[in-house]
């Protein structure tokens, strides 16, 4: 796949995770929905990398892209610095998502969903 295709296929892959967490949310599957959360911000990072020249790691930590991000985007690097910074609880709270909506018995509730849904809106705003 050429780049330009595989940055296009992310994007639109992480447009249709953002589309089903608010249909989950909708339904009341907030864990369902905030790992959803997660799956689209993190494949919008990983194509925000390809647009920078960089092959995205095999990781799946938010803070973890978005480090190496900043280290490439001399344009974004403060602002997303920043972003780390002010924003570590919900990143943190979406990366342990990622396991525990899965595979542990934990239940989510509506705000958690509404704050790190804002969270990810305002890091895909921020580098869309």
């Amino acid at each position: 796949m050429v780049k330009r295709d595989e940055i296009e296929h992310l994007e639109k892959r992480a447009r249709e995770f953002l589309k089903t967490a608010d249909y989950q949310a909708e339904e009341g599957m907030y864990g369902l929905a905030i790992f959803s959360l997660e799956q689209a911000l993190q494949l919008f990072l990983k194509s925000r990398l390809l647009l920078h020249g960089v092959d995205y790691p095999r990781t799946h930590s938010l803070r973890r892209l978005l480090e190496i991000l900043a280290s490439v985007s001399s344009e974004d690097e403060p602002h997303i610095r920043r972003l780390i910074r002010e924003k570590a609880l919900e990143l943190s709270f979406l990366e342990d998502a990622y396991i525990s909506s899965r595979y542990f018995l934990r239940e989510f509730r509506e705000e958690e969903y509404r704050r790190v849904r804002a969270v990810v809106e305002e890091v895909m705003g921020l580098l869309g």
